[in-house]
C-alpha cells in the first residue's frame, strides 16, 4: 500500500485481486459496507443507508471504542459505476466541523483494481491528523472482497 499526502489530503492506495465492479458494490451498498468497514476491538459499523445518487444522501452508525456510538453522514458529490465514488463526510465526533470529502477511484487491469482513496478539505490539521485508519479499512475492503470473489 502507498501512502502519500498532498496539499492537506490524505491519499492511500491499495491494489484489489477483484473486478472493480465487485469493489464498487462493497463501497456503496449498504449490507456489504457493514460486514468489512471497522477494525476489531476499535469500532464497526451497524447499519448503514444510503440514496445512491448525485445529491442523495447516506448514514452509517456504528460502535466505537468503549462501546460508544457513532455516526457519519454525508451526500453523494460524483459516481461513476464502477470507477469512482466521491462523497462528503461528516462524522458525529468532530461537531461543528464542515463536512470533508472522500473520494474512491477504481481502475482495473486484467482482474486486478488499484483502488485510490483521497480524503480532503479537513477544518485542521489535527482532523486530519485523527484520520488515521484509512490504510487498516482498505485492508479490511481488501480481505473482505478477496474472500468473496466468485
Amino acid at each position: 500500500m502507498n501512502s502519500k499526502d498532498v496539499e492537506g489530503a490524505i491519499i492511500k492506495e491499495i491494489v484489489i485481486n477483484s473486478p472493480a465492479e465487485r469493489i464498487f458494490a462493497a463501497l456503496i451498498e449498504p449490507l456489504e459496507r457493514v460486514k468489512w468497514w471497522g477494525l476489531e476491538g476499535r469500532f464497526q459499523a451497524k447499519e448503514m443507508e444510503s440514496d445512491l445518487r448525485v445529491g442523495g444522501q447516506w448514514s452509517m452508525r456504528g460502535v466505537g471504542m468503549g462501546g460508544n456510538p457513532f455516526s457519519i453522514r454525508g451526500e453523494y458529490l460524483a459516481i461513476e459505476r464502477p470507477r469512482l465514488v466521491e462523497f462528503t463526510w461528516l462524522a458525529n465526533w468532530e461537531e461543528g466541523a464542515p463536512p470533508s470529502v472522500v473520494r474512491f477511484d477504481l481502475e482495473e487491469h486484467d482482474g486486478a483494481t488499484t483502488v485510490r482513496l483521497t480524503h480532503r478539505r479537513f477544518a485542521s490539521e489535527q482532523s486530519r491528523e485523527s484520520y488515521q485508519g484509512w490504510p487498516l479499512l482498505l485492508a479490511s475492503l481488501q480481505a473482505y472482497v478477496e474472500s468473496k470473489r466468485a
